[in-house]
This record gives structure tokens, C-alpha cells and sequence, in this order.
């Protein structure tokens, strides 16, 4: 145990875990946040339960980030997913592993997380300020000396961890303060954007099917020549447009499709379990079955009764005529929107709706192998900061614990 001066900007998954790490090897650490306590987004992540991380291995993992994915082998050597599920258990969580190899506290309660982590802390003797934002880096001959609050206090440190976050998620505390500060130093930054976002829907029929949710579909987009088609799982209409897992885990896609001028089209396939044959033989048996019936009444079987509303208004089809008044034509028009319910997407949400921070501190600056910043001796970065993004399901989470835990540990060396 040395006496190194340690310095940890932002109280979020990797700055939590970079304090934790750096305070192994220092008994003189400092944990700076700007909210008046620790992990405000982390007690929001996995619907309030907290996807920790993810089971699959490693090369699955990494597949999982959308660019840039290949910088954390450095970071995952340190701290993987089966080292992160461990340090909980070893300190009394149990974690379980649900559909998608996603990985949740037993508790479901993100809030049990972050316990575990203050515990820690606290065992270690971190030193916590909070209501404290930072104005500026000091540097001196090229290396880092301390860091200056945004109300005037200084804090002399030898090494000093960087992890303030993007910017999605405003009211958490998250606007850019650290990668601004980074700039200044004479960082790259990628352009920051939205990640993981709802999209926009042009057309307004959408408005109606306002918080209704569907399982097990399949989503199609169509840019061009480009196609993009998603796992069977899950979606939600929201007041303008679509959300929920598969519509986050490809939005980064599409939002740069439209980004290149592309037109995108989405379309949903409600019964991807069955062929566009095998529903007409199961619909036209009911129909059969049952020709006195509206083709309400029929679709019910098929079909939530608000998207029914809104096929049958798109078809301009009344909602209570009987279906053997109902042609075959229609019928088939009506089963092809069963394969295909198509809208046209306009845009993706601004950066304030995204889970996360596409773009940031560029990776060209920073060393895989510690996190240190390789413009400013004694810097390091980590967690959403770095210029690295994935889909849902825990690849986020875990890269921010991850990036942490090797820059509290370099920190110290």
C-alpha cells in the first residue's frame, strides 16, 4: 500500500469501480460527483433491475460493440464477466443469468448494486465528495498535478481517472463536462450522438398504438440495397414512434442510415414463427369455421385489439362487417400486414432519450493496455467517456466496469 495520490472524477459504474480498484494499492483516494450521491444511472439501468453484463464469451462480446470493440481485450483480461459476477457474489449478491445470457442481480434491484459498491468503498476507505463538478485538469511538464472543482476548490493528485460519462440522460448529471475538459487538454473527440434510441415514425397512425407491446417479432429495415433484420423479441409503440430491445439494439444502425441520406422503411413480422403459408391455411380454416363472424371477432385470435383497429382502418375495412362479406383479396392483403406491418422511420430520438453516448474521447489518444491518456502522463479515462458503444443486454455495463477497474489499477503502478 502506497500513499500515491489518487484522483477519481464521476460516481457512475466505471468511476465507482476505478476508485475501488486504485484504492487496493493507495490509502489516499479521492472520489469526486457532481449529484449529491453515487450511481444515478446505475440505479436506472435494466428497468431499475441492472443488466450487470452479459454470459456470452468473449468473442460473442465484443461482436456486440458497434465499432472499436477490439480496444477492450486489454481491459477484459483484467476483468471479464465471469470476474465482475464474482466480485459481487464474494461480497454477498448472487447474480442469475436470464434469456440472452443476461446477467441480474437475484434481488432484480439495481439498488443492491450499488450497496455492494458503497460497501466497498467505504471498506476501503475512499475519501467521497459530491455536489462537486470539475472546471479543469492541472498539469505540470506534461503530467497531470490535480483537478479544479466548478466551485474553486483544487485537488493536488499524481494520477487522476476521468469518467464523467456522455451526455444521454441529462437529468442524471451526465452533460459532457469530462470530455469537454478532455478537449481542452488537446483530446480528439468523435462526434458525440445519441445510442440506443427510439426511433420516429413518419406516418401517425402510430400515435394509436401509443405503449402497446409486442412478443416475439421480428423487425426488418430497408435502406436502399441495405437490409437490417433483427433477433425475434420484443418492441413497444411509443407516442410518435418505436422502442424496446430490438428497436435499441439496431438503432445506432439505422440512425446512421438516415444519417446518409437513406430512406428507411421498417417492417414487422408479428408471426415469424410461421410461414406466410401457413397462416392462410390457419386463418382460412376460421374463416371457415366461423363465417358469421366479424372479422373483428376473428382477428382476436391473431391479433391485439388495437392493432387490429388499425389494420382493419388502413385496409378500409369496417370493424364489424362479417368476414365471409370480405373478398379473398382483402383477406390476403390483410395477412400480408401480419408478415410485413410496414412504416417509414424518420428519424432517430435527440441524445437527451439515449441509453447511451455514441462517439467521445478518441481511442487514438488513450492506451488498451492501462487507459492512460497518451497526451497527458498520469490521465486516464474510462467507461462511456471512451468512444465505445454496444447494443443492450449488459456489453455496456460491463465495458464500463471493466475500463474502470484497469485505470484504477494502472493509476497506482
Amino acid at each position: 500500500m502506497n500513499n500515491k495520490r489518487i484522483a477519481v472524477v464521476g460516481g457512475g459504474p466505471a468511476g465507482i469501480m476505478a476508485a475501488i480498484a486504485a484504492s487496493t494499492g493507495s490509502s489516499n483516494v479521492i472520489l469526486i460527483e457532481k449529484n449529491s450521491s453515487l450511481g444515478k444511472k446505475l440505479l436506472m439501468t435494466g428497468k431499475g433491475r441492472c443488466n450487470l453484463t452479459n454470459d456470452c464469451d468473449l468473442e460473442a462480446f465484443l461482436q456486440r460493440f458497434s465499432k472499436n470493440g477490439q480496444f477492450l481485450r486489454d481491459s477484459f483480461k483484467i476483468m471479464f464477466n465471469s470476474q465482475l459476477v464474482s466480485f459481487f457474489e464474494d461480497r454477498g449478491l448472487k447474480m442469475k443469468v436470464e434469456r440472452q445470457k443476461r446477467v441480474f442481480p437475484v434481488t432484480d434491484r439495481s439498488s443492491s448494486v450499488l450497496r455492494i459498491l458503497e460497501n466497498e468503498l467505504k471498506k476501503n476507505k475512499v475519501k467521497i465528495i459530491t455536489d462537486t463538478g470539475i472546471n479543469s485538469v492541472l498539469v505540470k511538464d506534461g503530467k497531470v498535478s490535480g483537478v479544479l472543482s466548478n466551485i474553486g476548490r483544487s485537488f493536488e493528485c499524481d494520477s487522476l481517472i476521468l469518467a464523467t460519462g456522455g451526455v444521454s440522460y441529462k437529468n442524471t448529471g451526465s452533460d459532457g463536462e469530462g470530455i469537454k475538459v478532455a478537449e481542452a487538454l488537446g483530446h480528439k473527440i468523435v462526434q458525440l450522438r445519441a445510442g440506443l434510441v427510439p426511433l420516429i415514425v413518419k406516418q401517425k397512425f402510430i400515435k394509436d398504438l401509443e405503449g402497446l407491446s409486442l412478443k416475439n417479432i421480428r423487425l426488418l429495415f430497408n435502406a436502399g440495397k441495405k437490409k437490417v433484420i433483427s433477433d425475434v423479441g420484443e418492441m413497444i409503440f411509443t407516442k410518435n414512434g418505436i422502442s424496446g430491445p430490438l428497436v435499441l439494439t439496431l438503432s445506432c444502425s439505422i440512425v446512421d442510415f438516415l444519417k446518409d441520406g437513406y430512406h428507411v422503411n421498417c417492417s414487422v413480422d408479428l408471426k415469424p414463427a410461421l410461414s406466410k403459408d401457413q397462416l392462410l391455411k390457419r386463418f382460412f380454416k376460421d374463416v371457415s369455421d366461423h363465417p358469421k363472424k366479424s372479422i373483428k371477432g376473428i382477428l382476436k385470435d391473431y391479433l391485439p385489439e388495437r392493432l387490429i383497429c388499425t389494420f382493419l382502418d388502413l385496409l378500409n375495412i369496417p370493424h364489424e362487417e362479417k368476414i365471409s362479406h370480405i373478398n379473398r383479396k382483402v383477406r390476403e392483403d390483410l395477412l400480408d400486414m401480419f408478415k410485413g406491418f410496414s412504416f417509414d422511420i424518420e428519424r432517430g430520438e435527440s441524445i437527451d432519450f439515449g441509453m447511451i453516448t455514441q462517439g467521445g474521447v478518441s481511442l487514438k489518444d488513450v492506451s488498451p493496455k492501462t487507459m492512460e491518456s497518451r497526451i497527458v502522463k498520469g490521465l486516464y479515462f474510462a467507461g462511456e467517456m471512451l468512444d465505445i458503444d454496444a447494443d443492450t443486454g449488459g456489453f455496456n455495463l460491463q465495458a464500463a466496469f471493466s475500463t474502470g477497474f484497469l485505470a484504477g489499477l494502472s493509476s497506482i503502478s
